[in-house]
């Protein structure tokens, strides 16, 4: 069951995303989710993290709604969902500037509306100059700005990432991860929702860092990252990071396949 979007509670603004003993199950048989129970609300950073094939990805699908959980229910508080895929998925014969504004243009935003917010966010994403540039004479770390930018312009209340910097070498990631979380902190988006397979990026980046079960995924742990906003780069060196990050680490051994 889906619904969206959800009334503000009288208790306070709704969440902008409740997963409640959510399920999917695919026509072939594969059960790839069961009894997942997420919330996410304004300024709220997510991080979900498990054994490859353990319903990362499809958590994202239920949220977004380009799939619909088969049990429990999915309610979006909001219908201002951007997604940021692993491939960039540019267009290749279109600029960086015409990139960035496709999202607006296929929406029908007045040109004038959203020309000045795609060039503020070239600009915010570090790809001032390159607006004339095809996405074939951009680097792959590039490329996934563009598709940030792009995700950005229609400014979203919760943006969801599908592992976007994993192709990524790893200073190139480290940047990213900077990159957005500076956007964060501007509220160029309300609340994300990020899957990872780096645990040092998801505690990072996160407010929560949640542990998945092999397929059929569930949650397993869900821990709380104490570092405030803003983050700086060198707090990765610090021994309060080393530890979280090596507790999410043995609880995802825990629960990998054997």
């Amino acid at each position: 069951m889906v619904s969206t979007p959800s009334e503000p509670s009288p208790t306070g603004p709704a969440p902008l995303l409740t997963l409640t003993a959510a399920g999917k199950r695919f026509p072939d048989g594969t059960t790839a989710l069961t009894g997942v129970d997420l919330a996410v609300s304004r300024g709220d950073f997510v991080s979900l993290v498990g054994p490859s094939g353990c319903g990362k990805s499809t958590v994202l699908r239920l949220a977004s709604g380009l799939t619909e959980a088969t049990v429990g229910a999915v309610d979006r508080g909001t219908d201002r969902i951007s997604y940021v895929f692993q491939d960039p998925t540019l267009l290749p014969w279109r600029s960086v500037r015409r990139n960035v504004e496709m999202l607006a243009e296929v929406t029908g935003v007045p040109r004038d509306a959203y020309r000045p917010t795609a060039a503020e966010l070239i600009e915010l994403v570090g790809l001032a100059g390159f607006e004339r540039h095809r996405p074939r004479s951009l680097s792959g770390g590039m490329r996934m700005r563009v598709s940030l930018a792009r995700s950005l312009v229609l400014a979203p209340e919760l943006l969801l990432l599908d592992e976007p910097f994993g192709a990524l070498d790893e200073l190139s990631r480290e940047r990213l991860n900077d990159e957005l979380l500076r956007l964060f902190g501007l509220g160029r988006f309300g609340a994300a929702v990020f899957v990872t397979h780096s645990v040092a990026e998801a505690v990072f980046l996160s407010t929560k860092v949640i542990v998945m079960s092999p397929r059929p995924g569930r949650i397993v742990a869900e821990l709380d990252v104490p570092f405030p906003y803003p983050r700086p780069a060198d707090i990765r060196f610090t021994d309060e990071f080393t530890r979280l990050t090596a507790r999410v680490s043995r609880l995802l051994r825990a629960v990998e396949p054997a």
